[in-house]
């Protein structure tokens, strides 16, 4: 079985499995903590308002919603068709185009870019979770559809976020109840360091325009209450004008 095939199983296991209420997903967190933070900090930088906006690694779309209220053509791509119909039946008006689609997969990622032109792609805690060539292939699905005119926003755990989520995990009253189903389903919770994000992306023919540093807003909390909140550093990238 191949590494792509092995990791889809293990999402559609998880999207399987996990509970559809709000909230039941490490990062399912509200939008205005998430995607509303973020698109303060992308929106200076897009070249076009009216470009469409690819919500890459989408889940059940609790963000690509949100994108949805705010441009005119949003689409929300993932792995998993799980995690797809559970964007579906969350969208019952249809504002969003999910569909299934493997974006380490040039062909298919070649055709989503045919389909919309040129895009702004949002990326959030995807690239942690790929192998190192599945990351290169993900850094170049980003290139091939933000294509000219298009920019990406890329927003990934840093290293010590590993190190948190490590620690929570071996807590002895147990791990936070939204971090055991990755646990549990052997999905990868560590960070990326520093230079690795922007390599990846200068590799693949992008510019870093912008970056930071942010708290990524998880639903877990401490046994104190307290929502855990991970570092974590973010992009603005694309292709020179």
């Amino acid at each position: 079985m191949s590494v792509t095939r092995r990791y889809r199983d293990v999402w559609e296991g998880f999207w399987e499995a996990a509970p559809e209420r709000a909230g039941a997903v490490l990062w399912d967190a509200e939008p205005a903590l998430t995607a509303g933070v973020h698109l303060a900090l992308f929106e200076p930088h897009m070249t076009e308002y009216v470009l469409p906006v690819v919500d890459l690694g989408c889940g059940n779309g609790t963000q690509t919603r949100y994108l949805a209220d705010r441009f005119p053509l949003v689409a929300g791509v993932d792995l998993a068709p799980a995690a797809i119909a559970r964007a579906r039946r969350l969208d019952p008006g249809g504002r969003v185009r999910f569909g299934v689609a493997d974006a380490t997969d040039p062909a298919a990622v070649r055709a989503l870019h045919t389909e919309l032109g040129d895009a702004q792609v949002y990326l959030r805690g995807v690239l942690h979770q790929a192998g190192p060539d599945d990351r290169e292939a993900l850094a170049g699905a980003v290139a091939t559809l933000v294509g000219e005119r298009g920019r990406a926003f890329v927003v990934e755990p840093a290293e010590a976020a590993g190190h948190i989520l490590d620690a929570l995990a071996r807590d002895p009253e147990g791990p936070p109840l939204t971090l055991r189903p990755l646990l549990a389903h052997g999905i990868a919770t560590g960070g990326l360091t520093e230079d690795q994000a922007p390599e990846l992306f200068r590799a693949a023919g992008l510019r870093v325009l912008a970056a930071g540093e942010l708290p990524l807003t998880t639903t877990a909390h401490r046994a104190n209450g307290t929502r855990i909140e991970l570092p974590a550093r973010w992009l603005v990238v694309g292709r020179a004008r």
